[in-house]
């Protein structure tokens, strides 16, 4: 049996179309879809009551007992029924044979990553879904949460997400799994379109919060062989000064500044930790 979990924490503006895309997958075999709510305070448990008539399928558990998209991930596969387990959020939009692609991508590997669309719901220039799975700080290969697929034994196995990470606990996941030998491996078929911040403000602190996250990565796993990468440190900072025209570039000021907020959140982080990683 498949499991959809997807974590929610006011999402009563995007809830609702993440619902229909899942609802509409017409796979053929057993299959629940649970929405495991972290304490929202606005319509999101309204906007999933409105569904609750229209599918048997659907199940709400309560997950507000410990904060965060990984605590409402754990709790919501601890309610699940399946031995297989589907991670997708609740602001993003699953394209159409997701579930399908992830079941069969599933009977070979015990960790999958999704294809990521970053351009659908976002004022981007229009491409093709992307495999994230190479691109994490060339450690091992890893994938996002709003488009992964578990076996749940490797799941409970090793412990689920890591809780005290409040960004980057996908990637930890990930790491984790492979480093106890279980298998992951990239399915294209299985599309996610993810949504970005929609404020430049928003773009920045969440770019902030992925670059301390890295330090936080690289202190958990500097002993399993991550490594820093000084020279793309450098490129980084090149790339920012030889681009500042950007910040007055309407299109071009968003990528800026998601560079030098994860270049910010890499400086606090290693303040943080103790430890240099910029």
């Amino acid at each position: 049996m498949l499991s959809v979990v997807i974590p929610a924490f006011n999402n009563a503006q995007d809830l609702d179309r993440q619902l229909a895309a899942v609802l509409d997958q017409g796979h053929d075999g057993e299959w629940e879809l649970i929405v495991a709510d972290n304490g929202s305070t606005d319509d999101t448990p309204a906007v999933f009551a409105s569904w609750v008539e229209r599918s048997p399928r659907l199940r709400w558990v309560d997950a507000s007992e410990r904060k965060g998209p990984a605590a409402a991930r754990n709790i919501g596969s601890a309610a699940a029924r399946g031995d297989r387990l589907l991670f997708t959020d609740a602001d993003d939009l699953v394209g159409p044979g997701w579930l399908d692609a992830c079941a069969r991508a599933l009977d070979a590997l015990d960790v999958v990553v999704g294809a990521v669309d970053f351009t659908s719901l976002n004022p981007l220039p229009e491409r093709g879904a992307q495999d994230p799975s190479p691109a994490h700080l060339r450690f091992l290969p890893a994938g996002i949460g709003t488009n992964l697929a578990v076996r749940r034994p490797a799941f409970e196995a090793i412990g689920g997400f890591a809780e005290e990470l409040c960004v980057g606990e996908d990637i930890d996941l990930c790491w984790r799994m492979q480093l106890a030998g279980y298998r992951l491996g990239y399915e294209p078929s299985a599309v996610v379109a993810k949504r970005d911040r929609t404020t430049l403000r928003a773009t920045l602190r969440q770019a902030v919060s992925y670059g301390r996250s890295e330090v936080t990565l690289y202190t958990r796993f500097r002993s399993a062989g991550m490594r820093r990468s000084v020279w793309q440190s450098v490129r980084s900072f090149g790339w920012l000064a030889a681009n500042g025209r950007l910040l007055f570039d309407p299109t071009g000021r968003r990528e800026w500044l998601r560079v030098v907020g994860i270049r910010a959140g890499r400086l606090a982080g290693s303040v943080e930790h103790r430890t240099l990683y910029i």
